[in-house]
């Protein structure tokens, strides 16, 4: 499944990074603590969290991840989106609690196998 299709059927925002919205979602992380996600998260993961600023990019790009989806609304600070936009990783959005949007990503990628 690719960050495209995730974003369609889950009516997600994109914030920043577009130019990654057909990287290969391999599966997901839950996390909002930083070195959890960078110990644990997968390459290919789409992660989950309501952190927004910079260090996510920093950790998205180490780990190879395909996207970040932001919870509650939240919205990627300046220099974070900017940063999505030079690595080409997605930065998305949605009003959904974590507990919610972490469900239904998780549904759509059970399906996908």
């Amino acid at each position: 499944m690719k960050v495209r299709d995730i974003l369609e059927k889950l009516n997600l925002k994109v914030c920043s990074g577009t130019a990654g919205l057909n990287r290969e979602i391999k599966g997901g992380y839950t996390s909002d603590l930083l070195s959890d996600v960078m110990g644990n998260a997968q390459e290919g993961n789409i992660w989950i969290t309501l952190q927004t600023h910079k260090n996510i990019m920093a950790i998205a790009s180490l780990k190879e991840l395909s996207a970040i989806v932001l919870v509650k609304g939240y919205k990627p600070e300046e220099d974070t989106a900017a940063e999505s936009e030079t690595e080409g990783i997605p930065i998305l959005s949605t009003p959904l609690q974590t507990f919610e949007i972490t469900g239904e990503i998780f549904e759509l990628l059970r399906e996908e196998k």
